[in-house]
């Protein structure tokens, strides 16, 4: 697994659980002392997006938002005990190849 791979699901579980913290915290009425480790996590993930090979901070975040989302339907499954159908699966699927294509496709002149 490559170094961009694994920051990026790094991240990934950063940003969710600290996001999750919150959603705890404001949706299901947990303590509030939940917040600073959710805000730890949600820098861990800033930190981490940092560390990607990437070119342009644009076109690492882009290219993110496909593991992203692969990782939330982890998320859901393993930690909210939601199994994703095969559409969740076949969209995550879609999304990591758009990922893919952002990050590493060769490089020519921009549109504009």
């Amino acid at each position: 697994m490559t170094k961009t791979a694994l920051v990026y699901i790094g991240a990934a579980m950063a940003e969710i659980a600290g996001c999750y913290g919150f959603w705890l915290w404001l949706r299901e009425g947990k303590s509030a002392w939940i917040v600073p480790g959710a805000l730890l996590s949600l820098i861990a993930f800033a930190w981490l997006l940092t560390l990607v090979e990437a070119n342009a901070a644009g076109r690492a975040y882009a290219a993110y938002g496909g593991v992203y989302i692969a990782a939330s339907l982890f998320w859901l499954w393993q930690i909210e005990g939601i199994r994703p159908d095969r559409w969740d699966v076949i969209g995550a699927g879609i999304c990591l190849v758009g990922a893919g294509i952002i990050l590493f496709a060769p490089r020519s002149t921009p549109i504009v």
